[in-house]
């Protein structure tokens, strides 16, 4: 009855537009006042789910995205990328993909990535006849490479929730990552291959050189930090720090990170990261006291006693987060829900990778589907477009997600081949 009150509570506020948060921690407070708690022991659990040494690494990835963000990093990607596949039918939605891609290496969210590369995107596929569904769709579509692809601020807080190798968790999302950016490809091939209103232009080999000149430097970043973190120079922390080093030194060597830039990109930074360890903190203290509750060992039996198979159980778990993914915030769910997996993944055999791997690929789906959708309040944002016209949009490209995720979960090798390889 308790657990139920709060969940209605919760959904309640969570009704009302109260942000994630606020939602979590004013019934979790009220919760610990009726158990006898002090307000001390309460805020005691919020603070100590921010005191993560494996945390401190988003707010730094946070910051590359950023400062790469305003160093027109992404804008070098997409001349770059325009310039190599100019002749090629449907082009730009290759390019929008390719660059979506390229910045994935630096940005590690969904939202940077639809924010930096929809604002130039976009308006170039309208003007080259595409159609502002399609343009919307593909890249609010696209963005969802950059929270898979490493470095992934979810795969952070996902490693240091599951206490598993952050570098191994990376590893593993690579391939899911590149499937993703196939799996769109073939998507764009259907779309537009009989569009007669889909323009090309002419090569241009002089513009392919001056372009390749603006991304090589950019392109070392992912070089340096995922090199680093695989080849155990750096931890991701390390890591992150060198990247943003890195970016500092190449926008102003390129003479694209003024002073009003890089404090711009800090300010962002910082309030992203903000937002961020706020719903990990408050999402801690309602895990405690859904542990307090039993809610785990509950659903432990329940999973036990409805099938014996890991892949169903990874189906369910893949279904539950895709529901979830479509009201609550990605970083919220992950805080409340792997502690509670977790023991449950270990009794079907469920390598934790694996189960990381899949958790954060269902929720990352949820960024395009109402009524939260983050990236298609973003995309439509930066484009002027109505959110069920850029929803639309994004319908043909959730099927290739969808596929890849039962891939996954069918096919669990495929995640772990590479930290196998790598030793991780």
């Amino acid at each position: 009855m308790t657990l139920a009150l709060l969940g209605i509570a919760i959904a309640v506020l969570l009704h009302l537009r109260v942000p994630v948060a606020f939602a979590f921690l004013g019934p979790s407070l009220v919760y610990m006042a009726t158990i006898g708690q002090s307000t001390g022991m309460s805020l005691r659990h919020v603070t100590n789910a921010a005191a993560s040494f494996p945390l401190l690494a988003v707010p730094l990835f946070v910051l590359l995205g950023t400062l790469a963000n305003h160093a027109g990093i992404a804008e070098r990607f997409f001349r770059f990328a325009l310039a190599l596949l100019v002749r090629v039918r449907g082009g730009l939605g290759y390019v929008s993909i390719g660059t979506s891609l390229a910045f994935s290496w630096m940005s590690g969210s969904a939202v940077a990535d639809a924010a930096a590369l929809g604002k130039v995107q976009i308006p170039a596929m309208l003007r080259h006849g595409y159609t502002r569904r399609f343009a919307t769709g593909v890249s609010a579509s696209s963005s969802l490479v950059a929270p898979v692809m490493p470095p992934s601020i979810p795969a952070v807080i996902f490693a240091g929730l599951a206490a598993v190798s952050t570098g191994a968790l990376f590893a593993a999302s690579v391939v899911p990552a590149l499937a993703i950016t196939v799996g769109l490809c073939i998507v764009v091939y259907i779309l537009v291959r009989r569009r007669e209103t889909v323009e090309t232009g002419a090569f241009d080999a002089a513009e392919l050189r001056e372009s390749a000149k603006g991304v090589l430097l950019p392109m070392l970043a992912p070089v340096i930090i995922l090199g680093g973190i695989l080849g155990g120079l750096f931890t991701p922390t390390e890591a992150a720090a060198v990247g943003v080093v890195f970016i500092i030194i190449v926008g102003v060597l390129q003479r694209s990170l003024s002073l009003r830039g890089f404090l711009t990109a800090v300010t962002e930074a910082v309030t992203t990261t903000a937002g961020i360890m706020l719903i990990v903190s408050t999402a801690a203290l309602l895990g405690y006291i859904l542990a307090r509750e039993r809610l785990p060992q509950m659903l432990t039996e329940v999973a036990l006693s409805t099938t014996s198979s890991p892949v169903m159980f990874l189906v369910l778990a893949a279904l539950m987060m895709l529901l979830l993914g479509t009201v609550i915030d990605a970083t919220a769910i992950l805080v409340l829900v792997v502690p509670i997996l977790l023991p449950i993944a270990a009794q079907y055999g469920v390598d934790p990778i694996v189960m990381g791997v899949v958790l954060i690929l269902a929720l990352m789906i949820g960024l395009l589907t109402p009524p939260v959708g983050t990236v298609l309040f973003v995309t439509a944002a930066v484009s002027g477009t109505r959110i069920g016209e850029v929803f639309r949009g994004t319908l043909p490209f959730i099927v290739p997600l969808l596929v890849i995720v039962l891939t996954v979960i069918l096919f669990p090798s495929l995640v772990l081949w590479l930290p196998g390889v790598l030793g991780l």
